[in-house]
């Protein structure tokens, strides 16, 4: 592939990955501890980073799956390769470190013990000939000049200098580590397992973040006065063309299923927060006066303000009966299969913060156990702002206006 195909390649995966967060430059730079700038010219290709970890930290960030994350480092690599220069016509793809003698001595000529070097690292050179540059020559008393190949699993040129090897050190190891990559990726089956990639998990969810509490009562922060409010089962649609952010409380419906016979354990369920912001500065628009219902169902309530917040398993009650009924808060672990789908309902509340959070959920089926992450519709976090203090708007449905209510101390 063409140089600057590769990179424009690379930073295409990269804008993607920014746009779907929705986040800015400035705020994904403080989470990935790169500057702003910097995250930008990823973006437009006029940089590839030296390291694969910083796009794949963006990647974790912004609810990438495995997928994604491979053909993000597939993209990587070749953008990657295009930095180094070309190896010169006839020059092996790889060459031993002169040893330190050849270094300090006076005389140039290699030592009878690295004579059979040169025949190793042949031996290696069709798996490491894209990835290798040759060592430059080195005359008698002179400095040795660090060595630039790229060897996964070795530091850095840049990390080497940084805590203090020799050069000579690094362009050995650099050497060794490609001479047993080049073994390691013979064909075979162990690379044939390498290549494999992890199984999914044994499990699938739908999630709701728009629903309203009883079917009714939401508080959206809007920037700017938003049309009349819409049903409840047009709610994302309507926020969505707002731009609108759960006011106060952000309500979450997960549907958890199997995919297969074998029963799946739900160990446990954890909030994560992924960045913290003062509350927006909008106005509430409140979807109706409020409303009642006969059952509060059973739930998880969260409270974000906290600094590591947690899922709080908390009762539900049934009034509609003659005698009403607790119904029992869900309790950690159990089971869901194909057949016996479970429903949680996770109630997040924030007052000092516009929070952007995910789910994770815990699970372990047949002698395997792993973590899913779980977000928005669109795979990117959920987002609760405080709501208040915030003028608090109600929809007069005879005038057909927005008129000021009451102010709400949580929005809803």
């Amino acid at each position: 592939m063409p140089k600057d195909a590769a990179v424009e390649e690379f930073a295409r995966f990269v804008r993607a990955l920014k746009a779907r967060d929705g986040r800015s430059y400035e705020a994904l730079g403080r989470r990935l501890n790169v500057s702003a700038s910097t995250l930008h010219r990823y973006c437009s290709g006029a940089t590839v980073p030296e390291e694969f970890g910083v796009v794949d930290r963006l990647a974790l960030l912004c609810g990438a799956d495995e997928e994604e994350r491979r053909a993000l480092e597939a993209a990587w690599s070749r953008a990657d390769r295009t930095r180094r220069p070309p190896a010169p016509e006839g020059a092996p793809a790889s060459m031993p470190a002169t040893a330190p003698e050849a270094v300090s001595g006076s005389d140039p000529k290699p030592a009878p013990e690295a004579a059979s070097a040169p025949e190793a690292a042949s031996a290696a050179e069709p798996v490491l000939a894209p990835e290798a540059v040759p060592v430059p020559e080195v005359a008698a008393g002179s400095e040795l000049e660090p060595v630039h190949a790229r060897v996964p699993g070795l530091p850095s040129e840049r990390r080497r200098r940084r805590w203090g090897w020799p050069a000579v050190v690094g362009g050995a190891l650099a050497v060794v580590g490609a001479m047993t990559l080049g073994a390691v990726l013979l064909p075979g089956k162990a690379r044939e397992r390498a290549a494999q990639p992890p199984a999914p998990p044994p499990l699938t969810w739908t999630v709701s973040s728009h629903l309203w509490k009883n079917g009714c009562g939401h508080t959206y922060l809007v920037e700017r006065t938003p049309p009349p409010p819409p049903e409840a089962a047009d709610a994302r649609r309507w926020a969505t063309a707002q731009g609108a952010v759960h006011g106060g409380e952000t309500l979450v419906r997960v549907s958890v299923q199997g995919k297969g016979a074998a029963a799946v354990v739900l160990q446990a369920l954890h909030v994560r927060v992924v960045e913290r912001d003062a509350p927006v500065p909008w106005a509430g628009y409140r979807m109706d006066d409020g409303c009642g219902g006969a059952v509060t169902p059973r739930r998880f309530e969260v409270d974000l303000d906290r600094q590591r917040p947690v899922a709080r398993p908390l009762d539900g009650y049934d009034a509609s009966g003659q005698e009403g009924r607790t119904l029992p808060a869900v309790s950690f672990p159990y089971a869901v299969s194909l057949t016996e789908p479970e429903e949680l309902l996770v109630s997040a509340a924030a007052v000092r913060c516009d929070c952007r959070w995910y789910l994770e959920l815990d699970w372990s089926s047949e002698g395997r156990r792993g973590t899913v992450r779980i977000g928005d519709e669109d795979g990117g976090p959920f987002r609760t702002s405080g709501a208040k203090g915030r003028p608090v708007y109600g929809y007069d449905s005879v005038g057909r206006a927005w008129i000021t209510g009451e102010e709400s101390g949580q929005g809803g």
